[in-house]
């Protein structure tokens, strides 16, 4: 019994050493962290004590610990809102609006780029799509009000002279989320092809030369060597996305709308600022904030599940 026990010790001593020697060995490195680890405590974990808002009828003078306890009155009521129904409606419809049209395109510039061998012009085209990323969504706001104008627009300008009518982009409940989708693209997408590029590129170019060998066109080596090598990325990326689908451009769309496209342009983060902070319901609003990101949760976890189940590939 006694040298079983001194068995089962030994290779917890022994572990526990290699612990203390490697965090040791690895010092600089674990006081690298603690910034980092600093900053996620205290800005990701300690306000989630302000979840307790959306069980509560908040009062903002007695906090959080002295406002009256309702359970899920919030969500209740929140659930049975129908102006919750459109907004919950239209998150769903620009999200997937936008992932249609902006999670494929950087995989094909990525591709497109890769084919482009003189260098030059190579980079003049990167550095062209990449800036856009850099301006601020204020900036690109302006820009877009500037462009879309009815009557001095460049865009309603050359409707105009080719014989049509001059089109409110912002104005009109039609066109508004293809507006959305339109800046989206035009400021992000060059960006986001960098993962993609950089995946490109570590691809081992035998791979290439043996399809070359095999007579495979350019075509035919992006379909069967490009595209399955970086499948995991894409997948990764996807899966990311996916996370985010109730979130819609929260700050874009506030600088872009107004009144007249709530219909199609109102989603859960602008119906949130409104409620909370120009209505100041805060606990509605909060229970808000927190089915969003509930559900966000879920389908991260769904879709690399799914992906594992179906393809073998997951992130974690």
């Amino acid at each position: 019994m006694v040298l079983a026990k001194r068995a089962s010790v030994a290779p917890r001593e022994r572990r526990r050493s290699k612990t203390r020697e490697l965090v040791v060995k690895n010092l600089d490195m674990y006081l690298l962290l603690i910034p980092g680890l600093a900053f996620i405590i205290l800005f990701r974990y300690v306000p989630m004590y302000g979840i307790a808002i959306a069980f509560e009828k908040y009062n903002i003078f007695k906090g959080v610990a002295g406002s009256e306890w309702v359970g899920f009155y919030q969500f209740r009521k929140l659930f049975r809102s129908p102006q919750f129904l459109q907004v919950f409606r239209n998150t769903l419809l620009i999200s997937l609006y936008k992932i249609a049209v902006t999670f494929p395109l950087p995989i094909l510039i990525a591709v497109i780029l890769n084919e482009i061998h003189r260098m030059f012009y190579k980079r003049t085209v990167q550095t062209m799509i990449y800036l856009p990323h850099f301006l601020s969504w204020v900036v690109v706001s302006g820009l877009a009000i500037e462009f879309l104008a009815p009557s001095t627009g460049l865009l309603n300008q050359i409707i105009t002279a080719c014989g049509g009518q001059p089109v409110s982009f912002l104005m009109d409940n039609h066109w508004f989320p293809s507006v959305l989708v339109g800046t989206e693209a035009w400021k992000e997408i060059g960006y986001s092809a960098i993962i993609y590029i950089a995946a490109i590129a570590g691809i081992d170019q035998e791979e290439y030369e043996a399809a070359r060998v095999d007579g495979a066109g350019r075509v035919q080596q992006t379909i069967h060597v490009t595209i399955p090598g970086i499948w995991s990325i894409i997948l990764l990326m996807f899966i990311l996305r996916l996370g985010g689908i109730l979130q819609a451009g929260t700050e874009q769309i506030l600088l872009l709308y107004n009144p007249t496209v709530y219909p199609s342009g109102d989603v859960i983060g602008t119906y949130i600022y409104r409620m909370g902070i120009t209505q100041m319901d805060y606990s509605y609003s909060t229970a808000a904030g927190l089915f969003e990101s509930v559900i966000g949760f879920f389908l991260v976890i769904g879709g690399n599940y799914l992906s594992k189940k179906t393809t073998g590939r997951s992130v974690w």
